[in-house]
């Protein structure tokens, strides 16, 4: 047994709508659940979710609208889901953050307490970034071949990451030659996105907050109900795009035009 369980692990992933729990809604839940015993039960649900699947969440996973329009939806299933989860503890990559609350809004819509506090919950992500880190002594090790001496020295530190760098563009002839595509390739420019932390987000011609409590909400909604939490942000340590959008909205009341439909 690769762990020791004294109760089942359910390890589950969603497919969804969009980003927001509060909001979206879940197409495809896959599900196995270990037992104690080292056994497994593997169950997978496609589901309608009542609302039109947005373009760019198709193109990540490949659910349209004519896939699941004759299937139930969450309500439908949501007695048969519960009792597979029940008495379980839970797992899954980032699950934290976004499956386990994606599951806990969609009981609720149907009147039920997921009880997530009772369960033990296991984020596979959390434990690769644990193990494994990302830091500049790790790659000078993987990418030089050394131990990285000096570390945390602004010198030591230049001339390492300059040696990583000519590392990389040595060992993966396919990455792109020119520092313009380079950038692209790393940080593409999401017309959707507003900020450097991704903290504003267009979706259906409508500008969303992406962070915090407020998540999933319109922005323009919160001009009418909860202007202090825009000049919260006037007064954070927010990128200047974001504050500029902000602070249009709150004295002139205005957005700017959202991007065109690709």
């Amino acid at each position: 047994m690769f762990i020791n369980l004294d109760r089942p692990l359910v390890v589950f992933d969603l497919e969804t709508t969009g980003l927001f729990p509060k909001r979206d809604r879940i197409i495809e839940l896959g599900a196995i659940k270990v037992m104690p015993d080292g056994t497994e039960e593997e169950r997978c649900w496609l589901l309608n979710p009542g609302i039109p699947i947005p373009k760019e969440s198709t193109d990540v996973h490949g659910i349209a609208d004519e896939d699941v329009k004759d299937c139930p939806t969450f309500a439908d299933k949501a007695d048969e889901i519960y009792a597979f989860f029940d008495g379980c503890d839970l797992s899954g990559f980032n699950s934290d953050r976004y499956d386990i609350p994606c599951l806990e809004e969609e009981f609720a819509r149907v009147g039920k307490n997921f009880g997530v506090s009772s369960r033990r919950c296991i984020d596979v992500q959390r434990i690769y970034h644990k193990m494994e880190p990302r830091d500049l002594t790790a790659a000078v090790r993987f990418y030089l071949g050394r131990d990285h001496t000096g570390a945390h020295g602004a010198e030591m530190d230049t001339r390492a990451t300059l040696e990583v760098l000519k590392a990389q563009m040595a060992k993966y002839p396919g990455l792109p030659q020119s520092s313009a595509e380079m950038a692209e390739l790393l940080s593409p420019r999401d017309p959707n996105v507003i900020g450097r932390n991704r903290e504003l987000l267009w979706r259906d011609g409508e500008l969303f907050v992406n962070f915090g409590k407020k998540k999933g909400e319109k922005l323009r909604d919160l001009l009418f109900r909860e202007q202090n939490f825009l000049k919260w942000i006037l007064k954070g340590d927010f990128d200047t795009e974001v504050k500029a959008v902000v602070r249009d909205l709150l004295e002139h009341g205005r957005l700017p035009a959202a991007p065109a439909a690709k």
